[in-house]
């Protein structure tokens, strides 16, 4: 049996790093944090501004910590085109999902996970009769789209109306 070549130490020192960085983190969805706020307001533990503020504060940095992991995975891996065309994607998904407060960049079109397929192109109404459809974490992402972009009220009005009537 041959043994197995040794990767340079550079590599293997990004290598370590990347690994302990993934090792360190957590991954939640936005979904999942928007969850846990919500049942703290609705228990009286914190205001609803206070939520909002919260989950601002941890979809920033957490998206501030997927932007360094992808700048290391780029290092590792070199500049491999997959590579990059996986990181933009990815890079563009986190700004979609931003979060409240208004923090992450307005993309053209939703991801294909949105819940509503087209959305930018939709009217307020034509939005509104599609609610009827969605699930209350899908409506929380519809609402969280629409106030880091249009910010109709008559869609963000639907939205809190399904929410209210689903609890």
């Amino acid at each position: 049996m041959s043994p197995q070549p040794r990767k340079p130490a550079a590599a293997d020192d990004l290598s370590a790093r990347v690994r302990e960085r993934l090792l360190s983190s957590v991954t939640l969805t936005t979904d999942r944090l928007q969850d846990a706020v919500d049942d703290a307001v609705r228990r009286g533990r914190m205001t609803r501004k206070d939520a909002e503020e919260l989950l601002a504060t941890l979809l920033t940095a957490g998206r501030s910590q997927t932007e360094q992991l992808l700048a290391d995975l780029e290092t590792v891996i070199g500049g491999r085109s997959a590579v990059r065309r996986v990181a933009e994607r990815a890079r563009r998904t986190v700004a979609v999902r931003g979060g409240a407060g208004g923090g992450g960049r307005r993309v053209s079109s939703a991801p294909a996970s949105f819940p509503i397929a087209g959305y930018d192109d939709l009217t307020a109404a034509e939005i509104t009769r599609r609610l009827r459809e969605l699930t209350p974490a899908q409506l929380r992402k519809v609402g969280d789209r629409e106030r880091r972009g249009a910010a109709r009220k008559s869609v963000l009005g639907a939205v809190e109306k399904r929410l209210a009537a689903a609890s």
